[in-house]
């Protein structure tokens, strides 16, 4: 655990942390229309995913190398282990010089998460969780405090931008129950924490890319909260292309008030 979380770090401070508000003319492109990638990116999963094989020689799912070659990601489904990399979440708060990014990395095994780990470089903040054994943030367990159980005290993030239009203005309909809502960090890694730690009560997620949410759904199971499909079964990591919502919560109670008010006709 401690050996992942020093390739995270040590590649952030090697290619990412330099170009932070730093970044040169032409070291940032556009991978799919509305999709930017960087430099730092790039050279970030290159790093880490040399690093990750040598530490444990199976395939490494990064987000930058699916974008060249989506078969990549078959590998979620048809391996017994693979390493997940998030080389730079957030990448539009990173080139807009916003300090909500983070560097992260998962292993699946069995297509289940097992080891999940974020860095945000801005705060120099490690998190990390492991299957049956707790999350952490710096070396302290984290426990998910318990969320209140009226509705208009609840806070929580909804995420939109992939929701048809119909569906979108019933949850917005819908959100005017909760106390507060927010379209969020445009950033997994610092809006999971974000539920684990208590100062969230949930996330409603569309896409569901497995990079971005095997890291933090970890996390926030392993500190005591919910990380489900809107059926009820629980997340697990697969390849793109599976849109069909991912709400996380603080606790069951949470999670299953969230659903029923925000499906609510």
């Amino acid at each position: 655990m401690d050996k992942v979380a020093e390739i995270l770090a040590e590649a952030s401070a090697e290619v990412v942390e330099p170009r932070f508000r730093a970044l040169a003319a032409g070291e940032v492109m556009e991978k799919a229309p509305g999709e930017i990638v960087t430099v730092a990116d790039r050279e970030a999963e290159v790093i880490i995913t040399r690093r990750l094989r040598e530490l444990l020689p199976v395939p490494v799912v990064g987000e930058e190398a699916v974008a060249a070659d989506p078969e990549l990601a078959l590998a979620i489904r048809d391996e017994s282990a693979v390493w997940l990399v998030d080389p730079v979440d957030g990448t539009s708060n990173f080139v807009a010089g916003r300090p909500d990014y983070a560097v992260m990395c998962s292993l699946v095994r069995t297509g289940r998460t097992v080891a999940s780990w974020i860095w945000q470089p801005a705060t120099a903040t490690a998190y990390r969780a492991e299957l049956g054994a707790g999350a952490w943030r710096d070396g302290v367990r984290l426990t998910r405090p318990p969320a209140p159980t009226d509705p208009a005290e609840l806070s929580g993030v909804l995420k939109s931008r992939f929701l048809d239009p119909d569906r979108r203005r019933r949850l917005d309909a819908n959100s005017s129950a909760f106390g507060n809502t927010s379209p969020g960090r445009s950033a997994a890694g610092v809006e999971y924490p974000e539920v684990a730690e208590g100062r969230c009560d949930f996330i409603l997620y569309w896409r569901t890319l497995p990079w971005d949410h095997a890291p933090g759904s970890l996390l926030v199971t392993e500190a005591g909260g919910v990380s489900a499909r809107l059926d009820g079964t629980p997340y697990r990591p697969e390849a793109p292309g599976c849109e069909d919502g991912l709400l996380v919560a603080a606790d069951p109670h949470t999670w299953e008030l969230t659903r029923r008010v925000l499906l609510a006709d």
